[in-house]
């Protein structure tokens, strides 16, 4: 691009480095986030061209140089590509999550190497019993002692089963988990609010400090609002009357919001309404801006982006449209920190964009939700279609034709179905009686939990690594596997031995600053290589940011 036309804003003076003008010369400045560029010109009319160091004076008259400065654009780092609040809120150096996986495949080990990176791991609690939960968050404890890493645990919306999800809330607030992801709600329970209003205070100014913070991941406008709004006058007086809540916490809650930090999660892996990041976060943030004004808050309600962010592309188109952080989950489960079982993440190492697709979920089964899962290596989403099938045409087990009865118990249940019952019982007997006695009552219920026998134990193969069952492996999955696996391929990161989870985050977090940069100057006018947005892993990346 030529400058006629354009005004120039000062001097440039080359020191031992010369200025590029070639789109080639240009693309290996591109690259060099971390130092201050110009935009230089010989004269009005001549080509833009790229500079490094130097020196830039005032327009003047009377003062000459070779070129002119047109622009400069100071240093980028990946550390600034978000909200500058949330790293100072949460004691973090970069605004990168790893998300919540369930039955512990966001493990101990990613959400204390996620911490000791400056990011944030959650832990994924959601399918593990309390004694498990707690457990991890001892062993969490332990290893970050008293370092003030930041990480954080998962609660799940259990309107089935809401004294686990009390006590969960209990537990956390016993041993300090300042930070809870709050998935899959519909609506506010008490325990969500009990859990954000405990210990708010004021300081001597009367600013409204909180001890707890959740991080509500939402994919409809609705649940949001839930979260953004302070929580409802009849919770809060219900908990003040019942002493889990102070009439100083209960009144402060009244003005701030039930959650600060805000995901929007698109199409992801596991519960997904399969929305487009790009459609569905503006409507959120737009939304988080009027709620704001309604109540005048003082503090920020950060809205972060989750879902499809297996790239680099991804992960910088997600910050130029206003996240405050970014999180991942899908391309974290085939990190060798991951609780799932080696030849699961293999299976996922191999996926395409196209290798995923939507099954029955285990906990709905009923009401015909389903969950996005890996399709490639495993038949997993077939065998669940063919059981909701079953169960929407069938009454009961006995309505099921000899034939297609004999089929699942050879192929998929690999057992007489009365043995799948009798293991049931077994579970539901500990788990929750209540099943059991809906069960008796009505043959429809019963057999949908022998189906949800299936596909409960799915997961827990893959998580096990159960090579006799490993074509059965249920692996919730969104297509940004496929997209990783695209962009890593012929790296390093190929291999799932290689996949460290803060390695990927600082490679993408990398790549999404160096991709910002080249669109800030082709926004400039300069001419700029398409590889420039291809930015591939590098072992050195990790020099650069530690």
């Amino acid at each position: 691009m030529q400058t006629q036309g354009l005004t120039p804003i000062g001097l440039w003076e080359p020191d031992s480095i010369s200025p590029a003008f070639s789109m080639q010369e240009i693309s290996q400045i591109i690259n060099k986030i971390r130092e201050p560029v110009h935009i230089i010109c010989k004269g009005p009319g001549t080509q833009l061209g790229l500079a490094r160091k130097g020196s830039v004076y005032p327009l003047k008259d009377g003062v000459k140089s070779a070129y002119y400065l047109m622009a400069s654009l100071p240093a980028l780092y990946p550390e600034w590509l978000g909200d500058r609040s949330f790293q100072e809120v949460h004691s973090l150096r970069f605004p990168y999550i790893a998300g919540a996986m369930f039955r512990g495949i966001a493990s101990v080990s990613m959400v204390t190497a996620m911490a000791k990176a400056g990011m944030i791991g959650f832990f994924g609690a959601a399918g593990l019993s309390l004694d498990a939960v707690e457990k991890a968050v001892f062993e969490i404890l332990s290893l970050t002692g008293n370092t003030g890493l930041s990480w954080g645990s998962n609660l799940i919306y259990s309107p089935l089963e809401p004294a686990l999800e009390d006590a969960l809330v209990d537990m956390y607030l016993k041993h300090g988990v300042q930070r809870i992801s709050a998935a899959a709600f519909m609506r506010l329970s008490k325990s969500i609010v009990k859990y954000s209003s405990t210990g708010l205070k004021t300081d001597s100014a009367g600013q409204i400090h909180r001890k707890n913070y959740i991080f509500a991941k939402i994919s409809r406008p609705e649940t949001a609002a839930l979260f953004m709004e302070p929580a409802p006058q009849n919770i809060l007086d219900f908990l003040v009357d019942h002493g889990q809540l102070t009439k100083k916490e209960a009144q402060l809650a009244l003005h701030v919001p039930v959650a600060e930090d805000i995901t929007v999660e698109a199409d992801s892996g596991g519960h997904t309404d399969n929305r487009p990041l790009s459609a569905l976060f503006p409507v959120i943030l737009g939304l988080r801006n009027k709620i704001m004004e309604k109540h005048n808050y003082s503090r920020l309600i950060r809205v972060g982006a989750a879902g499809g962010l297996g790239t680099p592309s991804a992960v910088a188109s997600a910050f130029s449209m206003g996240a405050a952080y970014v999180l991942t989950g899908s391309i974290n489960q085939s990190c060798m920190e991951s609780g799932l079982s080696m030849e699961g993440r293999k299976m996922l190492a191999k996926a395409g964009v196209a290798d995923v697709t939507m099954a029955p979920a285990a906990d709905m089964f009923e009401l015909g939700v389903k969950v996005q899962v890996l399709k490639r290596g495993t038949m997993f989403s077939n065998r669940a279609a063919m059981l909701y099938n079953i169960y929407s045409s069938c009454k009961s087990m006995d309505d099921i034709p000899f034939t297609v009865r004999e089929k699942m118990e050879k192929d998929i249940f690999r057992a007489p179905l009365e043995t799948i019952w009798e293991n049931t019982v077994n579970y539901f007997t500990v788990k929750n009686p209540k099943e059991l006695e809906k069960a008796y009552k009505n043959p429809k219920y019963k057999m949908s939990l022998i189906f949800r026998w299936y596909l409960g134990n799915s997961a827990g193969w893959a998580i096990e690594g159960d090579l006799e069952r490993c074509i059965d492996y249920q692996i919730c999955c969104g297509p940004s596997m496929g997209a990783f696996n695209s962009w890593t391929n012929g790296s390093f990161l190929e291999k799932p031995e290689n996949r460290e989870v803060a390695n990927i985050a600082l490679n993408l977090l990398e790549g999404a600053a160096v991709i910002t940069r080249a669109q800030q100057l082709r926004s400039y006018g300069l001419p700029v290589l398409s590889r420039a947005f291809d930015f591939r892993p590098r072992h050195d990346t990790l020099s650069d940011l530690k």
